[in-house]
């Protein structure tokens, strides 16, 4: 099942249904305002909603209309609780590096995570806004996960049963401002703006055997001003989602409609590219002393999508203009 939020005079959007081939859509509305809606009560609407797309995939769906990314917000336009973790190693180790940072002793055992702004999420199209290009742009792609209601406590096996939707998502990061944001040790704010998601969020079971132990095994396509940057496989997590939820519910309960994100996807395999900027600086750092490629810069246009092993686009494209504001 694959489900967007239509913009609308809601800062939730309204739901709608979008079909297997993403070119028909449905409102959805009369089921639930609002996905954040539909998840607080996703024993009862999430029936309802299957109902819907089958008949919307099989043409029989009143009031279906072409789908059009364009008029559409991020799948979940604002969230409670947005926790992105970091659990591809080989990006934890180029980050470090390009700051001169040591390893966590913990960094196999224990999961990194921030709090993120969630108050609202960029649109997938909508441009990454910027005051001051010194302050190291850069783009993040991600995969996430959007929950049901898990208890505190709860354990990375039953975990993964509260994952209801998935995501793609760009957490976009100003590179110039985290070395002193850390240092203080409180951690990212300024450096951490406001990120976009994909405009459709699917359930585990439209990936098959692709969705399995908790992880996305599929590659991950980054292009900057049309150009390749990276094809990283999510599959490649340390720590899986069920691993990341559990740690985020350590000492709180998360609400419907809490996302976790992975941390950029990242594989060491040099023809996968990258999914960050901050890993290939990292990198000519390392093989040719400095760093060439730039950090983004006013109208660079960034694209991240996914697709399956037939090459048919799973949740759209997340594909963003930098702007000065």
């Amino acid at each position: 099942m694959k489900l967007a939020s239509l913009k609308s005079k809601s800062k939730d959007g309204e739901l709608c249904v979008v079909s297997d081939d993403l070119t028909q859509a449905v409102r959805a509305s009369h089921i639930a305002p609002s996905l954040r809606d539909a998840l607080e009560n996703w024993t009862h609407t999430s029936v309802q909603l299957h109902d819907l797309a089958t008949a919307l995939d099989q043409k029989k769906a009143k009031g279906a209309f072409e789908f059009k990314q364009e008029k559409f917000e991020s799948a979940l336009p604002r969230t409670f609780l947005f926790a992105d973790g970091s659990a591809f190693l080989h990006h934890i180790k180029l980050v470090r590096k390009a700051r001169n940072a040591a390893l966590p002793e913990t960094l196999t055992t224990v999961p990194l995570m921030y709090q993120g702004e969630g108050a609202r999420f960029l649109a997938p199209n909508e441009s990454i806004p910027q005051k001051d290009f010194s302050h190291g742009t850069d783009l993040e792609a991600e995969v996430g996960v959007i929950t049901d209601f898990v208890p505190m406590g709860t354990t990375p096996a039953d975990a993964l049963n509260k994952i209801r939707l998935i995501v793609l998502i760009n957490d976009v990061s100003l590179r110039g401002l985290i070395p002193a944001e850390l240092a203080s040790g409180f951690g990212f704010f300024q450096s951490k703006p406001a990120k976009a998601l994909s405009p459709l969020a699917l359930t585990p079971d439209e990936f098959g055997a692709a969705w399995q132990d908790g992880r996305l095994h599929l590659p991950m396509h980054v292009k900057i001003n049309g150009e390749f940057f990276g094809k990283a496989n999510a599959g490649a997590m340390h720590f899986n989602f069920g691993d990341l939820i559990s740690f985020a519910a350590r000492t709180r309960d998360l609400q419907a409609g809490t996302v976790i994100g992975s941390g950029t996807v990242s594989n060491d395999a040099k023809d996968c590219g990258s999914s960050c900027l901050v890993e290939k600086r990292t990198i000519e750092q390392i093989e040719t002393g400095k760093p060439v490629t730039e950090y983004l810069k006013r109208d660079d246009v960034v694209e991240i999508w996914m697709e399956d092993e037939n090459r048919k686009s799973l949740f759209g494209k997340i594909k963003q203009k930098v702007v000065q504001v």
